[in-house]
């Protein structure tokens, strides 16, 4: 008899969750101004809003806490966390940061100015943030295929060759970088094959470019181009990171994701340029040059982090989750982004609500109806998330409407998983019965949907 799948960790310590009645959950909702970030976590029953952060770091990580050197300069887990950088992505220069937004402020405020186009694959909301708000130009070159849902790719994510080369043809003097984010968080997760990557390197080299990798989830990607693959089944996770960087020349990392870690971010790269470019953001935005905006014991956990998840058996663990959660969703008939991703479902909005008109945001009004059903925090990606075109201050219903569904690594058993599945269940029997979404009340000018204010349209 074939053993059933089991976890790859077990259970050490555990927290209480709160459940909560339909009548509680309508009230907090509307004090909240109809937007989930608004809600006080004890108002959450499972809060699927992000996998950013909210993971639970190991024996180990914790064990390396207590090690931390908080030196101010020169410290100990500095040198700790820039080998271990070092031997993954082959990376030299390393400038430890707060988050990963963080990490995008001080290389853009180096390398990023106005009247700049940044073309990429779907540049995630801090990203296009910081580009725009430096008034240069985000340019999304993700595949066409991506904006089908239905459509069984293995990598969705990828850049498309073709709008990548009429970028850089018609803008080849004001793009300071290539940016490709693996994996494609505002595709659905989707990651970005290592053909693509050597298409996007062979590309950037004809016209003197060089390639940034947002690499949040980038141990993800790897997963996903050791199971999907050709060439890739018999590599690690650590040859194919190593490959991937290969490829590229700097990065970004919010470590709040595949580190592991609920704070902490970095830049690396190997060009020395970057690096003494980034050097004179980092000092005034962040903090000295070898802790960045982190303590020493965070950079020892988020070392001892980055080293267990570029292993198979904690990545294969926490994908487990998601395809559990997508074979429950396939059952119930529920449409998402096919295939799976690696850190989210990402459930179409657009065929599950068709009857709410874009103007009124479908996967908002989606996100709303779970909360309220059973306190199940997701997170629109979508038509909010997309802000308004700088130029024309036209909302941007261009792209796919999302309900985000995160699973926090080595956070919920698979119970929670069939807990998330039934409730959106409840929600998808009676859909018919939604007829009209949410309006915006207030706004910000750019990443609003962190703060947004909405009512239901009446």
């Amino acid at each position: 008899m074939k053993l059933p799948f089991a976890e790859s960790w077990k259970i050490k310590m555990v927290e209480p969750i709160t459940k909560s009645t339909r009548e509680q959950r309508e009230a907090w909702i509307k004090e909240a101004g109809y937007n989930v970030f608004q809600l006080r976590a004890d108002q959450v029953y499972i809060d699927c809003l992000t996998d950013s952060g909210t993971g639970a770091m190991s024996d180990r990580q914790w064990a390396a806490l207590m090690m931390g050197d908080e030196s101010y300069a020169g410290a100990r887990s500095f040198y700790e966390l820039r080998d271990t950088i070092e031997r993954i992505t082959g990376f030299k220069y390393v400038i430890p940061t707060h988050q990963g937004r963080a990490a995008e402020n001080v290389l853009f405020s180096a390398l990023v100015h106005e009247g700049d186009y940044v073309p990429g694959n779907s540049h995630f909301d801090t990203t296009k943030g910081h580009i725009e708000f430096r008034k240069a130009f985000a340019v999304d070159c993700t595949i066409d295929d991506a904006k089908d849902t239905q459509k069984e790719l293995p990598f969705k994510g990828n850049v498309d060759i073709t709008k990548l080369e009429k970028v850089l043809e018609e803008h080849k003097d004001k793009i300071p970088f290539i940016i490709v984010t693996v994996t494609n968080n505002t595709a659905g997760g989707q990651p970005v094959s290592m053909q693509n990557l050597r298409d996007v390197r062979a590309l950037a080299d004809k016209y003197g470019k060089r390639v940034v990798l947002d690499s949040a989830r980038f141990a993800e990607n790897a997963y996903f181009i050791k199971t999907r693959e050709e060439g890739y089944a018999d590599k690690t996770i650590k040859e194919i990171c190593k490959e991937m960087f290969d490829l590229a020349d700097g990065m970004t990392m919010s470590a709040k994701k595949d580190g592991i870690v609920n704070m902490g971010g970095f830049i690396a790269t190997r060009w020395e340029d970057w690096y003494e470019a980034a050097k004179a953001f980092v000092i005034p935005f962040e903090g000295y040059l070898t802790y960045g905006g982190m303590n020493g014991r965070d950079m020892a956990a988020l070392a001892v982090g980055l080293d267990e998840n570029t292993e198979f058996d904690n990545l294969d663990t926490r994908i487990h989750q998601l395809q559990l959660l997508a074979s429950l969703l396939d059952e119930y008939g529920i449409p998402y982004q096919r295939p799976i991703g690696g850190h989210a479902v990402f459930v179409d909005a657009l065929k599950v609500l068709p009857q709410i008109p874009k103007e009124q945001f479908p996967a908002q009004t989606l996100t709303i109806e779970l909360y309220k059903e059973a306190g199940i925090r997701g997170c629109e990606i979508g038509y909010i998330l997309a802000d308004r075109d700088p130029v024309t201050r036209e909302n941007r219903f261009g792209g796919n409407d999302f309900v985000r569904l995160c699973i926090p690594r080595r956070v919920y058993t698979d119970n929670h998983i069939r807990v998330i599945a039934a409730a959106l269940k409840n929600v998808f029997d009676r859909r018919d019965e939604i007829k009209k979404g949410v309006e915006i009340v207030w706004e910000a000018e750019l990443m609003r949907h962190f703060t947004v204010k909405l009512k239901p349209v009446e």
